[in-house]
């Protein structure tokens, strides 16, 4: 125990400081499974936060699949993959998303979050470079960091602005990685895929994106961004995630096999934490047969989306440059948005603030995240809920 008070000053003075600008974060504590509705702090309300894009995360086909592993497998598999924790569920896993991706070979990690950490200081190092999308997700920023290569950020979605770095520095490094988002996730915009392969290709670099926002919404039947561009085996890297779209928990790289070996050898979460639990992989292959099985889900969370949007931009909402399920209500100002959003609580819609640092200062949001547990009702009570704080916080005319 610290016993010197002084110490730790510099953390209560920091908290001070994020209440009064309002960058303070409130968590609140959820009662009830995940829906379109839940309980949050002890009250009903609509749910508008959650990645639980297809309301798979409360399946009773998942649930059941869950159940069942477990009376055979146990809970925890009690070891890291190379040493005693792999499983045959995991091996299947990684076979079917291979398959479903239309990828050569697919790795497992704990989440999106280690996939990213894991992949690339395995694929470049202290001699090499990273071409970074400006707003690439944490994750992938902390992975470049680990992999001590040299950062160069390109201008987001500008691919001529990537080909003046590439002219200017490509030469200068052995080997040289190209890394973005497929889905920004807090903008709801896609990345420009097909002209950042080429480039790829045309400079010789590595080339990988992370699809956490893509999986189970972009593509035939939610195969993804890189599906949705017709990019398929063109893409030496694919980060997964099953923790938004298919309702569980757990990351994946799919894409070039000899990339896959490579990341069984070098990937650390992968060497050094336990392996994904046994419920968590038996409901992730339940949800990769439901996604096999029907377009259904899918074509819901589109239909909710594209109705949702449109009514809100109606309202006089912006919300931004969105093209995906996605949907920020921009409002700029911190402070505003912390309130707006406890004004919607209070009327009954759990829509969380994303200010600083999640996104830039001055660009302090509301995202809403549509699901295909939504009904129509669901989304009208949401916009007219909207709407009234809207006008009571001067938003709205």
């Amino acid at each position: 125990m610290n016993t010197n008070p002084q110490t730790l000053t510099w953390v209560d003075n920091s908290i001070r400081e994020l209440k009064d600008q309002g960058l303070f974060t409130t968590i609140r504590t959820l009662s009830s499974p995940q829906g379109a509705w839940l309980v949050v702090d002890g009250r009903d309300v609509l749910n508008f936060c959650s990645n639980n894009y297809l309301g798979l995360a409360n399946d009773k086909r998942i649930v059941k699949a869950a159940r069942k592993a477990m009376k055979h497998y146990g809970v925890g598999p009690a070891a890291v993959r190379t040493i005693a924790g792999t499983m045959d569920l995991h091996i299947e896993l990684e076979s079917r998303l291979a398959a479903f991706k239309e990828a050569e070979a697919a790795i497992l990690f704990q989440s999106g979050f280690t996939a990213n950490i894991a992949t690339i200081p395995a694929l470049v190092g202290r001699d090499d470079a990273i071409f970074s999308d400006a707003l690439n997700h944490a994750s992938i920023i902390d992975g470049c960091r680990l992999s001590r290569a040299k950062i160069i950020a390109y201008a987001h979605n500008d691919p001529d602005n990537l080909r003046e770095q590439l002219v200017a520095h490509r030469d200068t490094f052995d080997k040289a990685l190209i890394v973005t988002d497929g889905v920004f996730s807090m903008d709801g915009d896609i990345a420009p895929l097909p002209a950042l392969q080429a480039l790829a290709e045309e400079f010789g670099c590595m080339f990988m994106v992370d699809d956490a926002h893509g999986e189970g919404v972009m593509g035939q039947g939610g195969r993804g961004i890189v599906h949705h561009y017709g990019l398929q085996g063109k893409v030496d890297v694919e980060i997964g995630t099953m923790s938004k779209a298919f309702g569980v928990v757990g990351g994946y790289v799919a894409g070039n096999a000899a990339i896959v070996a490579w990341l069984r050898q070098r990937g650390r979460p992968f060497l050094f934490s336990s392996a994904m639990t046994v419920p968590d992989t038996a409901a992730c292959l339940e949800a990769v047969n439901i996604l096999e099985e029907s377009t259904e889900l899918v074509d819901r969370l589109w239909d909710n989306a594209r109705y949702f949007k449109a009514e809100m931009q109606r309202l006089g909402f912006d919300t931004g440059q969105s093209v995906t399920p996605i949907t920020p209500v921009m409002l700029g100002d911190e402070k505003l948005t912390q309130m707006f959003s406890r004004r919607l609580f209070e009327e009954g819609v759990f829509g969380t603030a994303i200010a600083f640092p999640t996104v830039a200062l001055g660009k302090a949001r509301i995202r809403v995240m549509i699901s295909a547990a939504h009904s129509r009702s669901d989304l009208d009570r949401g916009l007219e809920i909207f709407g009234n704080v809207g006008r009571e916080l001067g938003v709205l005319a």
